[in-house]
């Protein structure tokens, strides 16, 4: 993608494509020691207007500890039935808005929150990224099934996924070799 003012709407895009059916993510923190913490969380919003993703947490959980003590986490998207993985780094934080909450809270979440909203200590973790790098075989799902199929057949390493990273501060998309 260019650098220029439809660079950011066009890599929104690209991500809401990759991210889109993929209901669970895992997100990982950084511990007080620097340990790495990762977690499973259904997403409530992916990518809103602004580039973020929502999450509905308790606020008295290791999570939110290690997110006040460190805003930067990892969100990892994996669809191995398509192939398709995404990783979002970005700063989180806590969100104590009831409106949004409103609007987010699905029946589904009372397996966490059996109160619901009236739970005392809920809050939405927003999470606003700021990269991406993503695997992708939509480009070129029926050369990625040659590939396989060549690659059973002679043994010989099959061409992986289509692999890139987008930068959402500048709007950039860099396509890679996986």
């Amino acid at each position: 993608m260019a650098k220029d003012g439809n660079g950011h709407a066009a890599a929104m895009r690209k991500l809401r494509r990759l991210v889109k059916g993929i209901r669970v993510a895992m997100m990982t923190t950084t511990t007080g020691d620097g340990t790495l913490h990762s977690r499973p969380m259904a997403t409530c919003e992916a990518l809103d207007e602004d580039g973020a993703l929502w999450f509905f947490t308790s606020c008295e959980t290791a999570k939110v500890h290690e997110i006040n003590a460190d805003h930067h986490v990892n969100i990892a998207y994996s669809d191995p039935e398509n192939d398709r993985y995404v990783s979002l780094t970005g700063m989180a934080r806590v969100v104590r808005d009831r409106e949004k909450m409103q609007k987010l809270w699905s029946p589904m979440l009372r397996v966490w929150f059996p109160r619901g909203l009236d739970e005392p200590d809920i809050a939405l973790l927003r999470v606003e990224v700021d990269r991406a790098e993503y695997w992708d075989p939509s480009a070129g799902l029926f050369s990625a099934i040659v590939s396989r199929v060549r690659s059973a057949v002679t043994g010989a390493p099959g061409f992986p996924a289509r692999h890139g990273r987008i930068d959402l501060r500048h709007g950039e998309e860099q396509p890679r070799a996986a």
